[in-house]
């Protein structure tokens, strides 16, 4: 009896741990649109019966910006927006971790920094090179 007992527990523990496959592997598609231009600009958008979510529109090459939602295993409604542009992709959502506050005393120093120039510079002596990303610099020597 003992036995029996154990494996109908096993038994309804599989199929509660297997439910979220399930239910997501027979979610449907509720609205879907899309729309693509001649001057190569687009929106789509969807939703399914899972809580499924996504849109986006934008100008295919140059800019997109959006939105998608889905619910996490645990419950939570995960929500994330973006926008993508010449500054690269954006995203936000409090589900994204963020990097710890820049300390006081790294900001104190970094003001110190920016606000004390070098000798050469102050004494308006040696020129001093600024080296800028992309560029190429050569040696006249």
């Amino acid at each position: 009896m003992a036995k029996l007992f154990i494996c109908c527990l096993a038994a309804l523990c599989a199929v509660a741990v297997a439910r979220p496959d399930q239910y997501d592997a027979a979610a449907e598609t509720r609205s879907f649109s899309a729309d693509i231009k001649e001057d190569g600009s687009y929106q789509y958008q969807f939703d399914t019966t899972n809580g499924i979510a996504a849109q986006e529109s934008g100008v295919g090459g140059y800019y997109a910006s959006g939105s998608s939602a889905y619910y996490a295993p645990d419950g939570q409604l995960i929500t994330l927006t973006y926008t993508a542009d010449e500054n690269g992709f954006q995203p936000s959502g409090d589900h994204l971790p963020t990097p710890p506050p820049i300390p006081n005393a790294i900001l104190k120093s970094l003001e110190y920094i920016r606000t004390h120039p070098h000798q050469e510079e102050r004494q308006g002596g040696a020129q001093v090179k600024r080296f800028q990303p992309g560029q190429i610099y050569y040696n006249k020597n």
